[in-house]
């Protein structure tokens, strides 16, 4: 159950509730696990390209 009702005014919100939204990507920050795979695939790509080479 939510800290606050719904349609409160966001000013009147519980601040640990705007610390958890704040911490839950809602701020555009990137998630580990796309990061982890980004080098994964990265990685991948560097060892078929040199297996061809």
């Amino acid at each position: 159950m939510p800290a606050d009702p719904r349609g409160t005014d966001p000013d009147q919100r519980d601040p640990r509730e705007r610390d958890l939204m704040r911490r839950s990507g809602a701020g555009g920050a990137m998630n580990p696990w796309l990061i982890i795979g980004v080098i994964l695939l990265l990685g991948l790509g560097v060892y078929v390209v040199s297996a061809l080479l």
